[in-house]
């Protein structure tokens, strides 16, 4: 294709660029591929558009073109594959390695086979070199870093990245000039020209389609500009329309406010104006006529050269100067991002989530260190102060509301703080050389604190400044003095001396109470912009002699002000029942100078915004950051920050402004970073952070994952399968987060802190949680015990009928778990259980094994063998409501042992047959329990109160052990400690060693003050996953022993409206206790604490029945957040919290540090 015919593609892409054809103008750009759009590239790859992005792709480069696109391509796929294996898609992420991978392992094997093994692990971060990445909407963000080098460093994207600088409307400008010069060639020129199509040429002839027309009526606008008369033009087809009419002119002129300031002991002021000033904001026409052509019925036009009356808002990138001819034959559109050269590059903007921090309360106000730009100040609605540092994502200083000498107070506040003692933080500022930081207070009072480096943060300055609420604080320099600024609800703008507290100026004026101040200066001159809540702006010079300036803001409202970094552009946003302003100021002339599109209408509070680098706004807005080039009125571009942003979140970038700190949902910062953020958090990471590294023990150490086609000599170095890895939000993981994690902060001082930073998880809708009820056909009865099978494919109930009911998941796409082998023979098959299911795959002689799992996303089978017989104990001669059940499984899930107040039987469990039965009562078997090292060993407790040692395989008792007085309800082995524990229905403990089986120790739960104990009480025990600490569970409480003495650790007390307790289990990780009762509500306590962390109330899981509740409860032998719960009316349900939530709830704080604690704790939510 010739040069000209290149120029041409350009062309037709910035026509379609303007008319809006997106689609096309990607489609021509990918066709042609002269223009590699790295904007439309990013929105594919953010949105995980993979198929897009290769199709896109696949216009300018191929795989194997070289080794750069190589590494592109490699990147994109296996972004995508480990997309898949994080969503636990196996099936999807097996796809990803066959189709789309596996054409690598022609260059590196060896790293094609790590990414396959990838497969074992239960979560790829396990991999040394994953452990860092992050979720999806960071990895993303960071790759597109590393892609946008790649691309910048491929020869095949050479003179391909960068859109020519072309003047707006290039195409039409030609047509326009085409259509005047045939003008000037036709023999009778007329004054009207009439075009009709583009088809054919003009001519002015009457026979001619492109023929004259009736003089407008309506004069043509630009006939003015030259006084020399025309002999015709024509006229704007289509055209914009008239400019926008000029802003009203203010109300009074302000000229001058600064020229003659009154005498201060300040430096003079310079003859310079500083102020608001009415102005006339119509259009000025330049005058700039050109001469009209020789022939005196050629028409003149303005080519692209001509000055503009007004330059109005461009495509984004476009050049300051716009086409605005008197030929238009077409709109021209403005789209806010289009092809240009001068493009403000998105890539500047922080839009990457790094990570999350937890305040503990919601965030109002933050400031980042002006010199350490990765310190945040954060300023809550709580009254904490707190201090960031992000480079290790610790809080490293907390300060609560605590007035320092209430004595010195004035009577109003100390009045005030004996009714209510508590303050929300309205602004917290550094001071310009970040050694002192201001905090402003809903209560009167202003604190200084002096920063010392690292921690060390010191009480510096107490100043009870305003009365009623102080809404703003800031530093200025008038004197060439550091004085801090304050304002209030009491209408007043005062100054303070930062070192003693003195008061030096106090401005009255304002008739509402003052919103903000914005201190500033102009050459010598020092003064003050305040903003009132009834929208009033003034302007204060150091000299106590008045408001020099009173304008009203847009629409009246509540505003901020703030400068521009280097001081010269001043701007404003504020909001007035619900609608927002975001203004740019003339301050020569009292004007609003430019007024920026695409804030909502419908804000709630006041929207807050920020500028950075002097070239970009950002405003919290409608659940979203919006970001604008001062430049531009339209907006540049945004960012909901993944989601979990409230209306109008707080918004502040560091000094460079290359993070970007947003108050979040659930009390939570989030930063957002751009690549000069990612590669600071990295650095700052790297020097001081030790990351665990944790390997699965089913992968053999592999080589290093390099890259492929050797290395690469780009920018950002060799690449391996994660040297993008995910920024600072995800270097620690604990299996359960699958997404940034919250930081956990490092408390310097106010140890009441702890309590204030943790909410109990309710959960009272069945959209809040996964829960299934499982299908069942047979009558039903109560259950009285439940159990998973140790495969965690099955669940094993028991009914008070004495029937048995088995539930088995079959494999479904919804179901394949995180558990996978990767093995080379079958033979290493054989140690599968016949309840194992799993899918195999072979690739490249690698066969692998997919298991799935029991899941609230599928329903399981109600199973019966072909004969269709059940399972059913013999009950002898009791009547079903007086049985107590009880059942125990093998290990290997074959047999299951079970009795319901007859004789004990032995179930096959795959024939459901009755293998033999023994022990008929009297006394009946109440509980069973299977020794941990000898399956033919069984501890069987009795009705009777006494435990039997039995051997199957001899059909023998070896010992019975007596201790208890009423019945037996539950045995434990602890096979590190070699003891059984048993539990009875007179509440009390007894340890037994199993060499002898003698007893060592017995102890009796005590009955909390105030609760009744009932006759006969239900009393189970169950040894931690460590084997030495006991949970013993009782109706009225859970406590948490230490075998084998015995030692009570903690005790937890549940609230007296939910009934009693009917059971609880732990985890399968004993990080958790899950605990049911009778108002039908789980509880999920956390082991080491014993404190409530989550509640799952019976409305998120039951349809409305008052009489039904969980009587028993059974914890998943794998999945430490799955539990099943048999109820009352016989139903069996399946409970796991939301996959994107991962877990129940997040863990409260140890209340004093660490360690146990012998303190009965309840059930109540922390304050």
């Amino acid at each position: 294709m010739t040069s000209l015919s290149r120029e041409l593609v350009f062309l037709i892409l910035q026509f379609l660029e303007e008319e809006k054809f997106k689609d096309t103008v990607h489609k021509l750009e990918q066709e042609s591929g002269f223009l590699f759009n790295m904007r439309y590239f990013e929105e594919l790859v953010t949105n995980g558009e993979w198929d897009e992005v290769e199709k896109y792709l696949s216009g300018f480069t191929k795989v194997d073109d070289n080794r750069y696109s190589m590494k592109i391509f490699f990147e994109i796929r296996k972004q995508k594959y480990l997309e898949a294996l994080d969503r636990k898609d196996r099936a999807k992420a097996v796809e990803i390695l066959v189709k789309d991978l596996k054409v690598f392992s022609a260059f590196n094997e060896d790293l094609f086979k790590e990414i396959t093994q990838l497969l074992i692990l239960d979560n790829f971060r396990d991999n040394e070199q994953l452990s860092k990445y992050g979720d999806t909407k960071s990895a993303r963000n960071i790759m597109l870093v590393e892609l946008k080098k790649l691309i910048e460093a491929n020869p095949l994207f050479r003179d391909k990245l960068a859109f020519p600088s072309l003047k707006n409307s290039r195409l039409r400008t030609l047509i326009n000039q085409s259509l005047n010069w045939q003008h000037q060639l036709c023999k009778n020129p007329k004054s009207n020209p009439d075009i009709k199509t583009l088809f054919l040429d003009h001519s002015c002839g009457q026979s001619q389609p492109n023929g004259a027309r009736a003089p407008s009526p309506v004069t043509n606008p630009l006939m003015s500009m030259s006084a020399v008369p025309r002999g015709g033009v024509f006229p704007p087809l289509g055209t914009h329309g008239p400019f926008p009419a000029a802003p009203a002119p203010m109300p009074s002129s302000l000229a001058g406010w600064m020229a003659n300031p009154s005498a201060v002991p300040h430096a003079s002021a310079s003859t310079g104006q500083i102020g608001f000033t009415s102005t006339n904001n119509g259009v000025v026409i330049p005058k700039r006529p050109r001469t009209p052509p020789t022939n005196s019925a050629a028409v003149d036009y303005q080519t692209a050269d001509s000055e503009l009356a007004l330059k109005r808002s461009r495509p984004f990138g476009m050049s300051d100067e716009v086409s605005n001819l008197p030929v238009n034959m077409l709109p021209v559109g403005y789209a806010p991002q289009s092809h240009g050269g001068q493009s403000s590059n998105s890539f500047d903007l922080p839009k990457a989530v790094v990570m999350t921090l937890n305040p503990g309360s919601a965030v109002k106000t933050m400031d980042f260190h002006p010199a350490q730009q990765i310190l945040l100040l954060v300023g809550t609605n709580t009254g904490e102060t707190m201090l960031w540092e992000l480079g290790n994502r610790e809080r490293i200083a907390v300060h609560n509301f605590k007035v320092w000498d209430l004595g010195s107070c004035s009577v109003s506040l100390q009045a005030s703080l004996a009714s209510d003692y508590t303050a929300s933080v309205n602004r917290v500022i550094w001071s310009p050389d970040g050694s002192l930081f201001g905090v402003a207070y809903s209560k009167h009072i202003v604190h200084v604190y002096s920063y010392h480096g690292g921690d060390d943060v010191r009480n510096h300055l107490e100043i009870d400044a305003h009365a009623g609420s102080v809404n703003d604080i800031a530093f200025s320099y008038p004197n060439k003095q550091l004085s801090v600024v304050t304002c209030g609800d009491d209408r007043l703008i005062k100054v303070w001396d930062p070192v003693t507290g003195a008061k030096q100026y106090i401005f009255e004026g304002h008739e509402a109470p003052v919103y903000s101040i914005c201190p500033h200066h102009k050459e010598n001159i020092q003064f003050i912009f305040s903003t009132a809540t009834d929208g009033k702006i003034k302007a204060w010079l150091y000299d106590n002699a008045g408001s020099r300036v009173d304008y009203d803001a847009p629409g009246h409202s509540s505003s901020t002000m703030a400068y521009s970094a280097d001081g010269t552009r001043l701007f404003s946003c504020g909001t007035n029942k619900g609608d927002s302003y975001l203004v740019e100021w003339n301050e020569s002339e009292g004007a609003v100078k430019r007024t920026y599109n695409g804030l909502g209408k419908r804000s709630v509070g006041v929207v807050q915004f920020d500028n950075t680098k002097n070239k970009f706004l950002a405003v919290g807005d409608e659940f979203m950051v919006k970001f604008w080039d001062m430049d531009g009125v339209n907006i540049l571009t945004t960012t909901d920050a993944d989601g979990g942003l409230p209306a109008s979140p707080c918004v502040r970038f560091n000094k460079d402004g290359m993070l970007l700190a947003v108050s979040a949902n659930e009390n939570g910062i989030k930063i957002l970073a751009n690549s000069d953020g990612i590669r600071l958090l990295r650095s700052i990471e790297s020097r001081s952070f030790d990351a665990p590294k944790v390997g699965s023990p089913a992968v053999v150490k592999a080589p290093t994952m390099g890259s492929f086609g050797g290395a690469v000599s780009v920018p950002v170095g060799q690449s391996s399968i994660m040297d993008r890895a995910g920024p600072m939000g995800s270097i620690v993981m604990n299996g359960e987060n699958r997404s940034l994690p919250d930081v956990k902060p490092r408390i310097k001082d106010e140890s009441g802190e702890k309590s204030r930073i943790w909410k109990l998880t309710e959960i009272t809708e069945s959209s809040q949680c996964r829960s299934l009820r499982l299908p069942d056909n047979l009558a039903t009865n109560k259950v009285s015990r439940l159990m998973y099978t140790n495969s965690g494919l099955a669940i094993l109930a028991l009914s008070a009928n004495a029937v048995h009911k088995l539930w088995k998941w079959q494999r479904n796409d919804r179901n394949l778990t995180n558990k996978v082998v990767v093995v080379s023979l079958l033979k290493n098959l054989t140690f599968f259980s016949s309840l194992f299911r799993f899918v195999c795959i072979n690739i490249n002689g690698i066969i692998i094994y997919i298991f799935f799992q029991a899941t609230a996303n599928v329903a399981p089978q109600l199973w019966q063998p072909a004969n269709g017989i059940l399972m059913t104990n013999d009950i002898g001669d009791t009547s079903p409501e007086e049985t107590v059940s009880c059942f125990a499984l093998s290990k290997n899930d074959s047999y299951v042992m079970s009795a319901s107040g007859g004789k004990i039987s032995l179930f096959n469990m795959m024939t459901f047959k009755t293998m033999t039965t023994f022990m008929p009562p009297p006394p009946a078997a109440t509980f069973l329990a299977f020794h941990p090292q000898d399956n033919n060993i069984i501890a069987i407790g009795m009705e009777d109160s006494s435990i039997q040692i039995y051997n199957v395989r001899v059909d023998e008792v070896k010992s019975k052990l007596k201790g208890h007085q009423k019945r037996i309800t539950g045995l434990a082995f602890s096979n590190v400690l070699n003891v059984l524990v048993s539990s009875g229905a007179d509440s009390q403990l007894c340890v037994w060693s199993t060499d002898g089986w003698e007893k060592q120790t017995s102890k009796f739960l005590q009955v909390p003050a105030g609760r009744t104990q009932a006759p006969v009480a239900d009393t189970k025990v169950q040894f931690h996953q460590d084997q030495i600490h006991l949970l013993a569970v009782h109706e009225t409480q859970i406590v948490i022993y230490e075998a084998p003495k015995l030692e009570c650790l903690k005790q937890w007390i549940p609230r007296e409206t939910s009934g009693h307790i009917t059971h609880a289990a732990y985890s399968c990780d004993s990080q958790s206790i899950y605990v049911s009762f009778e108002d039908a509500s789980v509880g999920v306590l956390t082991s080491s604490t014993l404190r409530l962390r989550c509640r799952i109330n019976p409305s998120a899981y039951l349809p409305p029945n008052p009489r039904v509740h969980p009587l028993v409860i059974a914890a998943h032998p794998s999945d430490a957040n799955q539990l099943a719960l048999g109820l009352s009316d016989g139903g069996v349900y399946i409970l796991e919290p939301l996959e994107s939530e991962g877990k129940w709830g997040n863990s409260p704080p140890n209340e004093n540090g660490a360690g146990p604690s012998t303190t009965a704790s309840t059930d109540q939510p922390q304050r």
